[in-house]
């Protein structure tokens, strides 16, 4: 986990407190209040300058960017059109 400066870390503290409270306001204050959890978390972890938590998983972490379990192959293969489908079987060629 990255470390952070108490700066940051008590800001965060500070906005998700206006959040419980319902007085945490998206823009500015004359901005609707935020009812999303994530939302507030966005909004403190600009307010503090932080760099937002990669949520997703990508190529780059394993090696020549393979994909480690079947399931996440199976994800990213090209789907084959049933028109090409036809097409192939028409003019005779066989996958």
């Amino acid at each position: 986990m990255a470390q952070t400066s108490k700066k940051s870390t008590k800001k965060v503290a500070k906005v998700m407190h206006e959040f419980k409270g319902g007085m945490l306001h998206s823009g500015s204050k004359k901005g609707p209040v935020v009812k999303s959890r994530k939302q507030a978390i966005a909004i403190a972890m600009s307010e503090a300058g932080m760099k937002k938590k990669s949520t997703t998983k990508s190529k780059a972490h394993s090696p020549k960017g393979e994909y480690k379990s079947t399931a996440a192959k199976k994800k990213h293969e090209k789907k084959e059109s049933p028109k090409m489908k036809a097409m192939e079987k028409k003019m005779g060629r066989s996958s």
